[in-house]
């Protein structure tokens, strides 16, 4: 005999012989009650006494897993889910199959039963995703685009069978039923779709990953990554403000990564001198006598005059005449300056490629070109480092006779207008 019918037997005898006009009312009151109160006290057992001890181990605990369990709310939710089993499980022990209560009670646990596996299933992968992000191998996977996935794909089937449940109706009516609504879920959820698609293809080719310098000037974004999701990347720029981007963008459109910079130990530092092209001029003794106190110069000085004295003497020519023989330039002995400076500055990469070159002369000057890397990648000491050298170059122009290319300003128009020509010191000179 099930449980209903020992209940029966023990409380309707003694309904029927004193109410017998309430009986069945006050039996299923009774059942209620039971159900009722058996709920209560599963609800303090598992909450105050099973969860509270279950949170103070958690707490003490170093153990990242349950930790994250624990902070995602994952044992609350397990336990409300399993209040819900208890309680669809009791409406059918105490309530008679006759009941119109029966099927609503299990109905509406029905339903619980359904959220509340939903709702751990989230906090289970929300767990993950904190567990995963201390793994190092982990890092370059989209988990959480993926696990944005089964959320979706968990809801829609949730979805489907609490609407089942509340029409009384079999889920495979329902999924028959999805095939004609086909392109309408495409447009409805194209996002998540190429979302996901892009989140795979993005981990497979290790392409991104939190923490990247990522730029992308057509979004604005041009600074950290901070989260990839299934639908957007966020980017926070170094203005610390937020830029979006839609994951799928980041296949469709191109991008700079700079983790290739940061990996390789060295950041790039790539910039032009104008120099002003009538400062141009072969080097005289003076100059020559001057430059050769410069440690770094002397042994290049001493090795091409002998060079060009050689040259000379075989060619014998009429030095009388600047245009006749090989000489030394100001510019070229500059270029030679300021690679040895590179070659023995303490903040170059010496293995990465190093070099001074002269580019095609503008209307602005003679673009001399400083092409090395830095060995420090990080935003500040790298322009620490180009500061410093530049700072070096343009005061140490005046050695070699060169003047950096400055376009007149109306400062200079207001001098030369009222007679006067500003002198480097910035005071005016009489012309």
């Amino acid at each position: 005999m099930d449980d209903v019918s020992d209940l029966e037997n023990l409380v309707m005898p003694v309904l029927d012989k004193y109410v017998p006009q309430y009986s069945d009312l006050l039996y299923t009151a009774a059942a209620l009650l039971l159900i009722a109160l058996l709920s209560a006290a599963i609800h303090f057992l598992l909450h105050k006494v099973v969860l509270a001890w279950v949170e103070s181990r958690a707490r003490g605990d170093r153990r990242v897993w349950r930790k994250a369990f624990f902070e995602r709310q994952l044992y609350s939710r397990t336990a409300l889910l399993l209040q819900g089993v208890i309680i669809y499980t009791q409406a059918g022990l105490w309530l008679e199959s006759s009941s119109a209560l029966l099927p609503l009670i299990q109905s509406v646990a029905h339903i619980w039963i359904l959220l509340y596996s939903l709702l751990a299933l989230f906090a289970l992968l929300d767990a993950l995703l904190d567990i995963f992000q201390y793994k190092p191998s982990m890092i370059n996977f989209p988990l959480r685009g993926i696990f944005q996935s089964i959320k979706l794909m968990a809801s829609i089937f949730i979805s489907l069978l609490v609407i089942s449940t509340l029409i009384g109706k079999s889920p495979l009516i329902l999924l028959s039923g999805l095939g004609a609504m086909t392109a309408v879920l495409m447009l409805v959820f194209k996002d998540p779709i190429l979302g996901l698609v892009a989140g795979i293809q993005l981990s497979a080719n290790n392409m991104l990953t939190v923490g990247d310098w990522l730029e992308m000037p057509k979004y604005g974004a041009n600074g950290a990554v901070i989260d990839i999701g299934l639908t957007t990347v966020k980017v926070q720029n170094w203005d610390n403000t937020i830029t979006t981007i839609p994951t799928y963008a980041l296949i469709s459109d191109s991008f700079i990564n700079w983790r290739g910079m940061s990996e390789s130990g060295g950041r790039r530092l790539m910039r032009n001198i104008l120099i002003d092209s009538s400062s141009v001029r072969f080097l005289d003794e003076a100059d020559i006598s001057r430059l050769r106190r410069t440690q770094m110069l002397a042994p290049y000085l001493d090795e091409k005059i002998a060079e060009l004295a050689e040259y000379n003497e075989q060619m014998q020519p009429d030095l009388t005449s600047l245009a006749n023989g090989r000489r030394l330039t100001n510019l070229g002995t500059f270029r030679v300056y300021l690679e040895k400076l590179l070659q023995n500055h303490p903040d170059i990469h010496q293995r990465m490629l190093l070099l001074v070159r002269q580019l095609e002369q503008t209307p602005n000057g003679i673009p001399v070109q400083v092409y090395a890397f830095t060995k420090s990648t990080g935003w500040v000491s790298y322009e620490a480092t180009q500061g410093d050298i530049f700072d070096h170059i343009f005061a140490v122009l005046p050695e070699f006779g060169l003047r950096a290319h400055e376009s007149p300003t109306g400062y200079d128009m207001r001098m030369l207008a009222s007679g006067h020509a500003p002198a480097a010191d910035g005071a005016a000179q009489d012309i």
